[in-house]
């Protein structure tokens, strides 16, 4: 396992945070939605956001649509930038208050651990995923790398090209 991991190419790294990163993001939105787009809006609403319903469906539909654009490696560098902009309101909003730990253990209780807000440690790692992911792109196994081989492969003369311009 080890000798494998030595040996894996740097081209393959992205895949690990964009799954994880995908899913993480798509599993918030569902769970938005399959609570009703208007329990979040009333959250919104008391945090003082504008237009919280409005603000509800976008925060769902990014963290939805842009969860399974990343999954799929589907215009990664475009879908991380709402992505990152639904996470630092979170974090300013919601977590910063909270300082950084994402687990902050209240008490044990005869029910079990019982835990307060998370901080601002899941936010900063999403986002520093999601900066690996526009800068460094999504891998070869990826929308974006079918996309780019796609259009590599036409053979068609086009002006720029030759100049190295596209």
């Amino acid at each position: 396992m080890i000798s494998f991991l030595k040996n894996a190419p740097a081209i393959w790294a992205p895949i690990p945070l964009r799954l994880i990163v995908g899913y993480g993001f798509m599993v918030h939105g569902l769970a938005k939605l399959g609570r009703g787009p208007e329990h979040f809006a009333d959250i919104l609403n008391a945090l003082g956001v504008p237009l919280p319903y409005v603000m509800s469906l976008a925060t769902i539909a990014v963290e939805i649509l842009g969860g399974a654009m990343i999954l799929a490696g589907a215009f990664v560098s475009l879908a991380s930038i709402p992505m990152a902009i639904v996470l630092l309101v979170a974090m300013f909003t919601v977590h910063w208050q909270y300082g950084f730990s994402s687990i902050r253990l209240q008490a044990i209780t005869p029910a079990g651990a019982q835990f307060g807000q998370p901080g601002i440690e899941c936010d900063l790692l999403y986002l520093a995923c999601l900066a690996a992911l526009a800068m460094g792109g999504p891998g070869p196994i990826s929308v974006d790398a079918y996309r780019t081989n796609a259009r590599d492969d036409v053979d068609v003369d086009v002006p720029g090209r030759a100049a190295g311009i596209l």
